[in-house]
């Protein structure tokens, strides 16, 4: 592969800032109508508490989770820099059966709501009446899928039997919406293409019920035409997906989203059932491809956070994949940052999966929701979690700066997305000030390094280069430099690290910068302020920090002006990768540490550790990191193997169990058991005095996995090369169970489409696969602060 450098092999990368093309505004949403105490939109961001900010907002799906597991979750969250909880209320769930509806337990919508508000997280609720979601119907209850009305229209007979589902949904939420509630958004339908006035009419119905919001929402992919005036569009991004073909290549609506642009519509999300269901369903082809409307901010609801696996095609997004659209998305001027799905789940009951059987394009695992998320459902973080926590705390700490930055797109583009050697990058500036962002990475097509590179920036305030010397960008940059950029009376002219979060007073501040892998870190002054420290400043005002010093994880330096200093804290990559900014009783934080850390309600530490926790906090009056004391925690050995023996051989598989519209199907159960080995897992009682929190890791090979308690099928996976980890006390195993894992094999012959190192695996063996590699059992123990007292 030929290395990539700047055009013609020499000179900078330029870009020239470009203002707002219209002048800021107010729209009539959240201002005069549903105006609420803290949340208003303006036609360039969201303005919370009468700041302007980026929201974030991830999606998890309460009744998919235990209702023992949603506070640790939602602290995780929000550990992770969410701000907003984002949630389908699926009608399926709650009212399988006519008039039968239930709100109790794991489905207590307004407890979960609460509990959002006692954490500090507001809430948006996504109420459909369809949702998708990969849940059977797309969340309509059978007897209403089958109910002699035209679904998703104004039909009368339709309209009545939604408004009495809204009316049970308000009555139920009753006193905890309203102007300072924080249920600051409600979505209307989903991939609604078609029907604008089935909108309004949805939103008065929702309205009448009591359900209320500053900010009412519906999505806008696949050149939805939406009522103007009535809802903000929300656009998605996903860098790849379930939905095409098994055999397709790499498809130009994923790839789109690993170059910077100001084209937000996605006509790939929910294409399958455009085509699929077609208009009776609210489908139809996709329109024109839609802008943000010029009444709101460019927003999004459904950035990739992982990926849903079906039958037929089942990819596996690694952690700089979804960092990487992510980071493209704040680039190019998103107001507010929305994924999908932030913390994965398990269905609540078996059968309310998206399946062939109901007439869905694809065949979905009837309990897995676990979405490579990055909080896995068995609450693993995945390394998506850490890439993207990196960007939410610098949105947390600039947001405020950045939304109010127009974007613009550099001189020299990518001519397609083919292009492998035109850098990808792109500016938000005021004119004054501004971050440069550079994202150099995409899956499945490997980027060669980009030399020379060197970005020269016209600011109204005059020309900003940088660095001093062209740098080589390596495959896997994803970074924002700052411009011009003020902390404490202090300006950096440039830097090449990535900003990462401000600690201290405003008095006193560190800025907090994080390191590229690869890429010398330097730091310019504006003249009459120095910098000391481990750096050289050989050249003039322009200070460069030896990869030496941030061998040890980080360096300490000073910037001084006239008048005032600014501690400026570096990172190295490794020790940014384990970075926690959290807001704790002390105020905001720097914590290192690899394993899962959240403020308790306590407003002290807490966290959860497979053995003696290691977590360290930045102290910056002695600008050292020290170890934070903490109660809890074990060192003994978290991992056990446990004894697990064949008790049924495999037997050879078909190439095909049945096909909807060329999409293979899922096989019956009838036909799982009949042709997969089986094998008896005995789980130690020891696993259960380790803690609440238990996982059971199975490394595997084949097509399908299941898991019984007692006989009774509890959960299942897709093979997609991916480790299947399940928490043990929710899949309902004791120290009495008996517990049995079924593999199928893969035939070779079968039209499902891998990631590629497993079709490697699969192509390595002359025929079905089927491979139990190992089973392991990790115990987590909670810990918390340790919190000394004064006599």
């Amino acid at each position: 592969m030929a290395a990539s450098t700047s055009p013609n092999g020499q000179g900078p990368l330029r870009v020239s800032h470009k203002p707002w093309d219209s002048p800021l505004m107010s729209p009539a949403m959240s201002n005069t109508v549903d105006r609420h105490e803290r949340y208003r939109l303006t036609n360039r961001f969201v303005e919370v508490e009468q700041r302007p900010c980026i929201p974030v907002s991830g999606e998890i799906h309460f009744s998919r989770l235990p209702r023992s597991r949603w506070e640790e979750r939602l602290r995780l969250m929000k550990a992770g820099g969410v701000t907003v909880v984002a949630c389908y209320v699926f009608w399926i769930h709650h009212e399988q059966h006519e008039g039968e509806v239930r709100f109790e337990a794991n489905l207590d919508v307004a407890a979960f709501v609460r509990l959002c508000e006692s954490i500090g997280l507001d809430v948006v609720l996504r109420i459909g009446p369809w949702c998708h979601g990969e849940v059977r119907n797309g969340g309509f209850p059978d007897w209403l899928q089958t109910a002699k009305v035209r679904h998703r229209t104004n039909d009368p007979a339709y309209l009545q039997l939604v408004a009495r589902w809204f009316n049970r949904l308000g009555t139920h939420l009753h006193g905890v919406m309203g102007p300072a509630s924080n249920v600051i958004g409600i979505q209307i339908e989903n991939e609604l293409y078609t029907e604008p006035q089935h909108i309004i009419e949805l939103k008065r119905l929702a309205r009448k019920a009591g359900l209320s919001a500053p900010i009412w929402t519906a999505t806008a992919w696949g050149g939805a035409d939406l009522p103007h005036d009535e809802v903000l569009p929300l656009f998605g991004g996903y860098g790849d997906g379930f939905w095409v073909e098994a055999d397709a290549p790499w498809d130009s609506t994923f790839r789109e989203h690993f170059f910077f642009s100001h084209v937000w519509d996605d006509p790939g999300i929910g294409a399958d059932l455009r085509e699929h269901l077609g208009s009776n369903d609210g489908g139809a082809e996709a329109a024109k491809p839609r802008t943000p409307s010029p009444l709101y901010p460019a927003a999004t609801c459904e950035l990739a956070g992982g990926m849903a696996t079906a039958y037929q095609r089942r990819p596996w997004p690694q952690a700089l994949d979804v960092a990487a659209v992510a980071h493209n998305k704040i680039g190019n001027g998103s107001a507010w940052q929305g994924y999908y799905m932030f913390a994965g789940g398990i269905n609540p009951a078996d059968n309310l999966q998206e399946s062939h059987a109901t007439g869905y394009p694809n065949d979905l695992p009837r309990f897995d929701y676990d979405f490579h998320a990055p909080i896995c459902a068995s609450g693993r973080l995945t390394g998506s979690f850490a890439e993207l926590r990196k960007q939410h705390a610098f949105l947390s700490a600039f947001g405020d700066r950045l939304v109010q930055m127009p974007s613009t797109l550099p001189d020299t583009l990518p001519k397609g997305i083919d292009d492998t050697s035109t850098l990808r990058w792109a500016l938000r500036s005021d004119g004054h000030s501004g971050f440069v962002f550079i994202t150099w990475h995409q899956p499945h097509i490997p980027l060669a390094p980009h030399h020379a590179t060197r970005f020269e920036v016209a600011l109204e305030t005059g020309p900003v280069t940088l660095p001093s010397q062209a740098v080589t960008v390596p495959p896997g940059t994803i970074a924002h430099w700052p411009l011009n950029l003020e902390v404490g009376g202090v300006t950096l002219e440039w830097a090449t690290a990535s900003p990462l979060s401000i600690l201290g007073p405003d008095t006193s501040p560190t800025l907090v910068l994080a390191a590229e892998a690869g890429i010398p870190v330097e730091i310019c002054l504006p003249e009459g302020t120095s910098l000391s420290g481990p750096a050289d400043g050989s050249a003039g005002n322009t200070y460069v920090i030896d990869g030496n010093d941030l061998a040890s994880g980080s360096v300490v330096l000073e910037a001084r002006s006239a008048h005032t200093a600014l501690n400026i804290l570096v990172l190295s990559p490794e020790s940014a990768t384990q970075a926690w900014i959290l807001d704790t009783a002390a105020g905001r934080e720097l914590l290192l540490s690899e394993e899962p850390v959240w403020v308790a309600a306590s407003g002290q530490l807490a966290g959860r550790s497979a053995g003696v926790p290691d977590v360290r906090r930045y102290n910056p009056a002695s600008a050292s990191f020290e170890a934070v004391p903490v109660q809890g925690g074990t060192s003994a050995p978290p991992a056990l193997r446990p004894a697990v023996e064949l008790r049924r051989p495999s037997r050879p598989v078909p190439y095909t169990f049945g096909s909807l519209a060329g999409r293979a199907s899922a096989p019956s159960q009838e036909t799982l058991d009949a042709l997969s080995m089986a094998y008896k897992v005995g789980v130690p009682a020891e696993i259960f005095s380790g803690g609440e929190h238990a996982e059971l890791e199975i490394t595997w090979a084949g097509d399908i996995a299941q898991l019984l308690v007692d006989g009774v099928l509890v959960a299942d996976r897709y093979w997609d090369g991916s480790p299947w980890v399940l928490e043990i006390h929710d899949a309902g195993i004791t120290p009495a169970s008996e517990v049995t894992l079924q593999i199928l094999p893969l035939s070779k012959a079968a039209r499902v489409g891998l990631p590629l190192d497993a079709q490697r695996r699969r192509d390595a063996v002359p025929g079905d696969l089927a491979a139990l590699d190992s089973v392991q059992l990790t115990s987590w123990s909670s810990w918390h602060e340790k919190v000394s007292y004064a006599n």
